[in-house]
């Protein structure tokens, strides 16, 4: 629970406008929010290494949208007729048909790779 309240507090609240429209543009603005993100996460690890698995991930995938191929990936598993090219997938990874629909997908998509990541880097991989 610690968890999600810290990415929820450090890609949502403690994110700027300057961040949330830039990030995509130029590595500055990403960086600050990357940095801002995983500074969220030291009341739950002092561990400079798993605090740069925090940061560094989500810079990449801020930065360069990587959650927009893995939802593009997984839709080429579908019927021939709903599959599409990269190319005319959305920023969400999604073909725009239904707007509402694509971006809550993608912002949905999106957290649950930042979710399973933080929980990786904090936690570890558990074995029975």
């Amino acid at each position: 629970m610690d968890e999600l309240i810290a990415h929820l507090f450090g890609d949502y609240v403690v994110q700027s406008t300057w961040m949330a429209e830039r990030k995509l543009e130029a590595h500055g603005p990403a960086l600050a929010h990357a940095l801002s993100y995983a500074a969220c996460f030291t009341p739950l690890t002092r561990s400079p290494a798993r605090l740069a698995v925090i940061a560094g991930t989500h810079f990449a995938i801020d930065r360069w949208r990587l959650a927009r191929y893995l939802v593009w990936a997984k839709n080429q598993a579908a019927p021939p007729a709903y599959r599409y090219e990269l190319a005319s997938a959305g920023r969400s990874g999604y073909v725009e048909s239904q707007p509402w629909l694509h971006v809550w997908l993608g912002i949905i998509a999106d957290n649950s790779v930042h979710l399973l990541i933080n929980r990786l880097a904090l936690r570890g991989i558990r074995r029975g």
